[in-house]
């Protein structure tokens, strides 16, 4: 799958490029899923950013009866521990990479890189911002977990590790539990990292008082 290059949703800089934002949609959604959300982020630097919305690959998901679909791995069980496919997580971190070096490659600084996720999106975007080897300037969770958590103990980078990250979490949520956000919270707060939580009366979706602060968020990061 390494070899395969994503195709992506794009939303050009009106001015200057200085930032970037990759960011990841859930199971069986796309690109365009949060390409709406930008504007009722009110980002301060909003001109200035360069967002890149992936297309999963499509792929067989066992928990969906084998139904091939835009998947970041392959879920092969719904329960809290949420047995997955390891492998395929490394999969797609080397499909992301790419993502970010060509951002690089333009002139950005790996710092004024954010990687955001929601569901599984949002495993890829802490799986591959804390094990990247350069500085990025925050990684944004929002209704997710983290298998990797073990490996990560050994895996993460000492570049990430004062990374910003923001965790979020609907309690209502049926399909990925609130309790396997918090649990992942947890290990990375004891882990040192520099993260918070928040949490809402909501289902696997957003609301407005997260985009409320998420928008906070990275306007403290992209001034």
């Amino acid at each position: 799958m390494n070899s395969e290059q994503l195709s992506n949703i794009e939303i050009q800089p009106e001015a200057a490029h200085k930032y970037s934002v990759i960011w990841l949609h859930g199971l069986g959604a796309d690109g365009h899923d949060f390409e709406s959300l930008i504007p009722e982020l009110h980002l301060t630097a909003k001109a200035n950013i360069h967002f890149i919305f992936p297309n999963a690959p499509i792929q067989p998901v066992t928990i969906n009866g084998g139904m091939s679909m835009r998947s970041w791995y392959d879920i092969l069980e719904m329960s809290l521990e949420r047995r997955v496919d390891i492998g395929g997580i490394y999969r797609s971190t080397g499909l992301i990479e790419p993502l970010i070096q060509q951002e690089i490659d333009k002139g950005i600084p790996s710092a004024n890189i954010l990687l955001a996720g929601f569901s599984q999106g949002g495993v890829i975007a802490l799986h591959t911002g804390l094990r990247y080897q350069h500085k990025l300037a925050g990684i944004i969770a929002l209704s997710t977990y983290l298998p990797t958590i073990d490996q990560l103990k050994t895996e993460r980078s000492a570049a990430n590790n004062d990374i910003p990250i923001f965790m979020a979490h609907g309690i209502i949520d049926s399909i990925v539990a609130v309790e396997s956000g918090k649990a992942a919270f947890d290990k990375l707060k004891a882990m040192d990292y520099n993260i918070e939580w928040h949490d809402y009366v909501m289902e696997h979706s957003l609301c407005i008082e997260e985009t409320e602060h998420i928008s906070a968020f990275i306007n403290s990061i992209f001034i």
